[in-house]
């Protein structure tokens, strides 16, 4: 953070006052941008997105820093122990129990997920990637929550995993994604929700809410994870010159707030979404993530069983890189331990003791794609760490799959609505269908490329 961050505070305080030049790692352009556009010597003013160019050492680099939806490099994966514990464990309640919510639980699998890894080996001709593919079914991933129509769902599976507790005496957990805000997404297409903020999105969103508590209520013996709107508030961080996301910041606030102090009301442990080390981890952005994300903790009255924030989401950053990938040139996070190493003491300061989980569910390669902004169905990709609480960092109670591998990001069809230009670019697997469908060529990959090995 150092002087980066007091000096971009100075900024935000004092928006007007002119600098001749921009320092290292501070902006120089954009759309909207009025301060300096020239760099302090030995750096040099570099686009990262329309909205955004950045002040780097040296030569120009690539690296963007606000993808808008889901992606980032890949892993050298740590160690895989077993996928959870089946000791202790405790039922939800009005008081979270103390430590790591993932200890003394054993993931609740997903039968959807299930089964469309059942179907998608049966499809599998190659005996040895077959067997490699069924496998993947034995390993948990979250439910995404990305539709009212799902919601009955999640009381299906929460039946189930009540069920399966009491028959075998490992008490469950039933991991979930929140994802259904108005206007979602808002600097991007190919994930857009059912929701308008033009059309009541926020009072449909609050029923959305509800439908889930009211749900996780008929189980109280069950723990429920749950990982909360994947790119919301980083968006409210890096794309507020985008009209959308300007337009949704203050029903992303409100619905965001409603969402973590409704489930914490019936003991959900939260993460909230917390973009990734190539979106929010450069100097410039996230010293303003730490403080939207503490006033949101604040905001849900501090609860502990708003337990932090989730990184990677849907991504392909290393956890840990044994050397930085090129593309992430300039920004000293480059892989998301330093991220989280340089944030977790920043929302400490601001009264938020943030926890961690990371998704590694498609980082098992590194160094694949052209640009660190591109997310979309990226090539060579494969499954990473294993869902694991041996994590190597006092900060990270758990490596998760939260993206389930093999559900499209987006599609390369440039005819279709949610059409987003990312899939279609170079390092982006094509054709690919709609985001969330299957794509059968891709999961194959992501099994074939798995590290470690399947």
């Amino acid at each position: 953070m150092s002087k980066f961050a007091s000096l971009l505070a100075l900024l935000a305080i004092v928006p007007s006052l002119a600098y001749a030049q921009a320092p290292v790692y501070g902006q120089c352009g954009g759309i909207g941008w009025s301060g300096a556009t020239t760099c302090v010597s030995g750096s040099v003013c570099t686009k990262q997105n329309d909205y955004y160019s950045q002040c780097l050492p040296g030569a120009a680099s690539s690296a963007p820093t606000s993808p808008p939806t889901t992606s980032a490099p890949s892993s050298t994966p740590v160690s895989t122990p077993p996928t959870g514990t089946t000791t202790g464990g405790s039922a939800p309640s009005s008081t979270p129990a103390a430590g790591n919510p993932f200890v003394g639980v054993t993931p609740f699998l997903s039968p959807y997920y299930a089964a469309e890894v059942a179907a998608a080996a049966d499809a599998i001709t190659d005996s040895t990637l077959k067997a490699k593919a069924a496998s993947v079914a034995k390993i948990p991933t979250f439910t995404w929550l990305d539709s009212v129509a799902k919601v009955p769902d999640l009381g299906t599976y929460l039946a189930d995993a009540s069920a399966l507790q009491k028959s075998s005496g490992q008490p469950q957990v039933v991991q979930i994604v929140v994802y259904d805000l108005p206007d979602r997404d808002c600097a991007a297409k190919a994930s857009n929700g059912e929701f308008s903020i033009a059309d009541g999105g926020q009072a449909k969103y609050y029923d959305y809410i509800d439908q889930i508590v009211a749900q996780i209520k008929k189980f109280p013996d069950v723990r429920v994870i749950a990982v909360i709107e994947p790119d919301s508030l980083a968006n409210l961080v890096t794309n507020l010159n985008v009209q959308k996301c300007a337009n949704a910041q203050t029903t992303y606030k409100a619905c965001v707030t409603y969402a973590l102090n409704q489930l914490a009301s019936v003991g959900v442990y939260q993460y909230m979404d917390a973009g990734h080390a190539g979106w929010l981890g450069w100097p410039a952005n996230i010293q303003p993530a730490a403080q939207l994300f503490a006033d949101m903790f604040k905001s849900a009255n501090s609860s502990k069983f708003v337990r932090g924030l989730a990184t990677n989401v849907a991504n392909y950053n290393a956890l840990s890189a044994a050397s930085p990938d090129p593309i992430t040139q300039g920004d000293p996070n480059y892989d998301e331990l330093h991220y989280i190493n340089a944030l977790g003491p920043m929302l400490a300061q601001q009264g938020f003791p943030a926890q961690f989980v990371v998704d590694q569910g498609r980082s098992g390669q590194q160094n694949l794609r052209q640009q660190w902004g591109d997310w979309c169905n990226i090539k060579g990709a494969g499954f990473g760490t294993r869902p694991t609480t041996n994590t190597g960092s006092s900060l990270i109670d758990a490596i998760v799959w939260v993206k389930p591998g093999g559900e499209s990001d987006g599609t390369s069809n440039s005819s279709s609505p949610r059409f987003d230009s990312t899939c279609s670019l170079s390092d982006a697997t094509q054709p690919a269908p709609e985001a969330g469908t299957w794509f059968q060529t891709y999961f194959e990959t992501l099994v074939s490329k798995a590290n470690p090995p399947l």
